[in-house]
């Protein structure tokens, strides 16, 4: 009897997440969820592979209905996932590369050295980071030397944000982006003959309505300056905001830039702290005409967010 009760308990458990899976994996493809729905939108990855094994898991207990049902949800999931991964076709032939670097080094991490270290490591081209505070900006100043041309605007909490170059810029300025006046990097520089507009931003984490609403609203200003601004683009940034929410879609559709990631597979970078859960909510996006040669997230560096290093064909 005892062994029996563990497995109606086991056959329980099982049951039970089915019924979670299916349920999220169904109410997040709805274009306008409720704010609290979409937040559980970002996990379509974790979807696809709870649903993948447990179709296996029915189909081993011989549970049709379960194991058709969660068939269904591997394929749904599978299609917002796999695609990720195919390789793509790049634009022109590239005649020079750019390297860079994107990291949310998290306002309260005090592991400067490890950032450095990174720097040093990848040796890049430009290196943007978020979340910088004052002692994050007067640390990297004299811990990035082969970096002379920076632009800083550090603030308190957690939307402070800086720039750091080998090469002059063209121009460099930043806005206060509506509503709650986060700072946004925008700078120019020259590639061979023709200059590339880089934009670095940081929306809000969605958390209640009034919060919500403000990521959505420097999500839509971003995706109009984009849209005016002529030339070559490179938009990066934490957009608290996965490829499979609504605002992302909306970013996408107004700029008509293309997901730097799209062909290195889904790559999350937060949060660190629990890995089986992380998302993708870091992201760089590129005019049609500039290729990706290389999209990977970094080791560690004391953040809740994991670094993107991408080199840039142009």
């Amino acid at each position: 009897m005892r062994k029996r009760g563990k497995a109606v308990s086991l056959l329980g458990l099982l049951q039970a997440l089915a019924v979670v899976t299916i349920v999220l994996s169904i109410v997040t493809l709805l274009d306008v969820p409720h704010r609290n729905i979409e937040l559980f939108s970002h996990f379509r990855l974790q979807y696809f592979v709870a649903a993948a094994l447990l179709t296996i898991a029915f189909v081993v207990l011989k549970s049709a209905p379960y194991a058709a049902a969660l068939g269904l949800m591997t394929i749904i999931n599978g299609s917002l996932v796999v695609p990720w991964y195919l390789p793509v076709k790049d634009g022109p032939s590239a005649t020079g590369e750019l390297k860079l670097i994107h990291a949310n080094v998290y306002s309260r991490n005090k592991k400067y050295e490890k950032v450095a270290a990174l720097v040093d490591r990848e040796n890049p081209d430009l290196v943007f980071l978020q979340e910088v505070t004052e002692d994050w900006a007067t640390a990297m100043q004299g811990l990035l030397p082969d970096y002379p041309y920076s632009y800083t605007q550090a603030r308190t909490g957690n939307f402070g944000i800086a720039v750091f170059s080998k090469m002059p810029f063209d121009s460099i300025t930043h806005i206060d982006s509506p509503p709650l006046g986060y700072p946004t990097i925008i700078a120019s520089v020259r590639l061979g003959e023709s200059s590339t507009t880089i934009i670095s931003s940081h929306p809000t984490i969605p958390l209640g309505r009034h919060l919500n609403d403000a990521r959505n609203e420097h999500i839509r200003d971003i995706a109009e300056r984009v849209r005016t601004t002529p030339g070559n683009i490179v938009l990066l940034g934490d957009f608290n905001e996965s490829m499979w929410g609504p605002r992302y879609r909306g970013l996408v559709d107004t700029t008509g830039l293309k997901a730097a990631r799209r062909g290195f597979g889904v790559v999350p970078t937060w949060p660190t702290f629990f890995p089986i859960a992380m998302i993708p909510i870091d992201h760089v996006f590129v005019s049609p005409d500039i290729g990706i040669a290389e999209f990977r997230s970094g080791h560690r560096i004391g953040s809740d967010h994991l670094p993107l290093i991408v080199t840039l064909s142009l």
